[in-house]
Order: structure tokens, then C-alpha cells, then sequence
């Protein structure tokens, strides 16, 4: 199996393993959750293998999914890992709601604490911005839990350049979370650069297109009760007929490399440079290990080139969520100086 190097996430001091595991698919999101003690022996597996960056979300389940990691990271695992989860999407009475006001960041961060049944979480992201409050405000409470030791690092997931911006100049970012594939590049526009200026790492989430660089339109046959892709732009009948020919590109190409199709696809995302890191996520070993398999895969510049002109602007249609789900396209906040606290 492939060594997993470490990497460098951000400036801050924060390492993990060159390649995380997005733990979401295990509980929720993705169909019915999973028998528990499966994925506690795949996340024990991804851990022997050198994977350590395990990523959650408090509204994963909601909250089951970071029991599992607690459960999973008992008998002195935890000391492994660089353990990641989120906060700021909550459900109440069957509607999702965005939060980011000082009270409910406390909270939320303390029941997490409890659920993963740890002291400190490493790695702490805003899931989605809360547009309603000053990004400053957020900030200034994720700024005083770092001091407190209750989290070491500052990450926000969907949040637009200038919120980074904002948010940085409080205290530092360590790892913006965003999308990020050949079948999703559109944050190469103005993000990865204010990352790159900023030396904010990128983590990059949904590297194999939701799956669909891994199986194409058989993924769309594979969808169960309660899988949220079944009602995405991009998996749309009149959608998924355009972009199957990304996918046999993708194919074909792979074949010459003698890879697979999502190993080609994991690549280019690796090969974005060393700030990245890539956290598929999945709920079974073998395609655990077709993903670490990915490290041995090396493309030189004409094949990047290559892929690039795969994933061309029209190679796509659908956009990635619809027009209910906030993205860093509508995470702005207002300014500071409109604040007055309740």
C-alpha cells in the first residue's frame, strides 16, 4: 500500500496526513447509515494505513456521526489523528437553519467535545456562513475557544474570498473546506489564490464528484432512500446524459495510466500542490484502499494539461446544489460597524 506522506495544512503548525477521510457518508446524507461496527473497523483501517485527518460535522446524523468517531477513537487512538468537525447547521422542527452568534458557537463546540468524547478538537470549521452576523463576531468567539485549549485551529467551510479575508484579519485561518474537482473547479477563480496569498491551506471535499468519477451513470442506479445526490442539478436526468462524457474521458485516460477512473481524478487533485488535501469519503475498505492507491499515481505536466481540457468550462452541466443550499457564492456578511449585540 502507498505511503501517505504528511503535509503542511496552512501556517498556523497544524500537520495531517496528505490524504483525509470524509467520514459524512458513513451516517448521513448518503442513503441509510451503516452498520456502526463496519465503519469503526474502516476508520481503525484508515488509521493503520496512515490516514489520520478524519473530517465530521455536528449535523452529520444529526450528531451520530461524531458519537461514531468517538467510539471509533477510544483506547488511545485519538493521539493519532487530527480530528475535524463543524458547526453552524442546525435542524429544528424539520427546517435547517444557519448559526453563528457567539452563544450557539460555545455550545455547539462543547457538545461536540462531548460527543467525540475528547478535550480539544483540532480542527474547527464554520460549516456555513451565518449572513445575518458580522464574520468578525464568529470569529471573535472561535478566537476565544483557541485560547481556552477547547480547539487549536480555525478552518470555514463555503465561505467567499472576502469573508476570508475579514475572518483571517481576527485570527488566523488555518483551512478553508470548498468542493473542489474535476467536475467542480470553479473556486480556482478568486479563492485558491486569497488561500494561497493568506497561506491558508485548501481541503478539498468531494474530490471524486460525489462519486460520480468513480462508477459515472451507474453511480445514479446506486442511490437509495434518503440519498440527497438524487435531487442535486448535476444528477438530473438531462444533466447526467452531458456529463457521462467527462467521466469516459476521465475512463479511457485512466486506462492508458492503468489506474481507475476516480485514482486519475483523486490525482489532479493531489497534484494541485501541497496545500491541498483531498478527504474522500467512503464506507467500504476496498475503495478505502483504491483511494490511498491514488499516492502512487504521478502525472507529468502533459497530462495534467490533459485533464484540464477534460474539465473544461462546458463539461459540466448542473449546478452543485440548488438555489436552498447557502455556498461561499452566498456567504457574505455584513460589516462590522452594523453590529449591535442583542
Amino acid at each position: 500500500m502507498a505511503e501517505v506522506k504528511r503535509i503542511k495544512l496552512g501556517t498556523q503548525g497544524l500537520e495531517v496526513s496528505a490524504q483525509g477521510l470524509g467520514c459524512m457518508g458513513m451516517s448521513a446524507f448518503y442513503g441509510p447509515p451503516k452498520p456502526e461496527p463496519d465503519m469503526i473497523a474502516l476508520i481503525h483501517h484508515a488509521i493503520n494505513s496512515g490516514v489520520t485527518f478524519l473530517d465530521t460535522s455536528d449535523i452529520y446524523g444529526p450528531h451520530t456521526n461524531e458519537i461514531l468517531l468517538g467510539k471509533a477513537l477510544k483506547g488511545g487512538l485519538r493521539e493519532k489523528v487530527e480530528l475535524a468537525t463543524k458547526f453552524g447547521v442546525c435542524f429544528q422542527e424539520g427546517k435547517s437553519e444557519i448559526k453563528g452568534d457567539p452563544g450557539y458557537v460555545r455550545a455547539a463546540c462543547e457538545a461536540s467535545i462531548k460527543r467525540l468524547l475528547v478535550d480539544c478538537i483540532d480542527l474547527y470549521y464554520q460549516h456555513r456562513i451565518d449572513t445575518s452576523i458580522p464574520i468578525e463576531i464568529t470569529m471573535g468567539e472561535l478566537k476565544k475557544l483557541v485560547e481556552e485549549g477547547k480547539i487549536k485551529y480555525i478552518g470555514l467551510s463555503e465561505a467567499s474570498a472576502s469573508t476570508i479575508r475579514r475572518a483571517h484579519a481576527v485570527h488566523p485561518i488555518t483551512a478553508i473546506q470548498l468542493e473542489w474537482s474535476l467536475w467542480s473547479k470553479d473556486i480556482e477563480e478568486e479563492i485558491v489564490p486569497t488561500c494561497r496569498e493568506l497561506g491558508i491551506g485548501i481541503v478539498a471535499y468531494s474530490p471524486l464528484g460525489q462519486g460520480f468519477l468513480l462508477l459515472g451513470t451507474k453511480l445514479v442506479e446506486t442511490f437509495k432512500e434518503g440519498d440527497v445526490r438524487k435531487y442535486l442539478p448535476k444528477f438530473q436526468p438531462e444533466n447526467v446524459e452531458h456529463n457521462k462524457h467527462l467521466f469516459e474521458r476521465v475512463n479511457k485516460m485512466a486506462a492508458r495510466k492503468q489506474c481507475t477512473p476516480s485514482q486519475l481524478a483523486l490525482a489532479w487533485v493531489h497534484h494541485q500542490g501541497d496545500d491541498v488535501c483531498p478527504i474522500p469519503g467512503t464506507t467500504k475498505i476496498e475503495n478505502f484502499n483504491q483511494n490511498i492507491g491514488t499516492l502512487s499515481v504521478k502525472l507529468t505536466p502533459e497530462e495534467m494539461a490533459e485533464l484540464e481540457s477534460i474539465a473544461s468550462a462546458d463539461a459540466v452541466k448542473g449546478e452543485r446544489y440548488g438555489d436552498r443550499v447557502p455556498t461561499y457564492k452566498t456567504s457574505d456578511t455584513p460589516p462590522l460597524s452594523s453590529w449591535k449585540a442583542v
